[in-house]
């Protein structure tokens, strides 16, 4: 598809209204595409989103479980976090899947590379599937202490997806990926 690449935004100014290590959230003074003053907020992420679906040979994978602060509920997921933006996105990967599931693979396919939330944010998100597993010791970080781990049939957890069970964003295009790449 070819668009033109257009600056129709003008910014004027910004004002840096919090900073963590995790994120920042910055104000800008703006002329919209509209040619009218307007503002802008823009959340910066110093992370890249980080999912894993991890996939054996009969077809299973591994969900994990934990109560999400922002949302005040219990929220099952693909293992998933966050890798800092100068660490190679596989590298995170591989992190991310040890410590929650214990779980190593030889086998890596990066198969989406996704913006969340584009209109407010800069997140970037990279989603991989694991294969040829060998199971071992989770390494939980202490955030993650009520985390629990369920190993599933894939087809049970793409159910969980269609039946809006599973309402994570990572998760749901990882899994609706794999599963069109499966043909399930």
């Amino acid at each position: 598809m070819n668009v033109e690449n257009k600056k129709n935004w003008i910014t004027h100014a910004s004002d840096e209204k919090y900073d963590n290590k995790w994120i920042s959230v910055t104000e800008y003074q703006v002329t919209n595409p509209g040619g009218k003053p307007g503002i802008y907020g823009k959340v910066h992420f110093k992370n890249k989103a980080i999912g894993i679906i991890p996939l054996d040979k009969q077809m299973n994978t591994w969900l994990v479980g934990q109560h999400r602060y922002t949302l005040n509920e219990w929220s099952w997921e693909i293992p998933e976090g966050g890798g800092p933006i100068e660490i190679d996105v596989l590298e995170s990967a591989k992190r991310e899947l040890k410590e929650e599931t214990g779980l190593t693979a030889k086998r890596w396919t990066q198969i989406l590379r996704v913006h969340l939330s584009n209109s407010v944010s800069d997140e970037e998100g990279f989603i991989f599937l694991a294969e040829e597993l060998t199971e071992g010791v989770k390494e939980p970080e202490d955030t993650e202490a009520d985390m629990k781990v369920l190993k599933l049939p894939f087809a049970e957890v793409l159910r969980m997806v269609q039946e809006g069970e599973i309402t994570d964003s990572l998760s749901v295009m990882g899994i609706l990926k794999v599963g069109r790449m499966l043909g399930v």
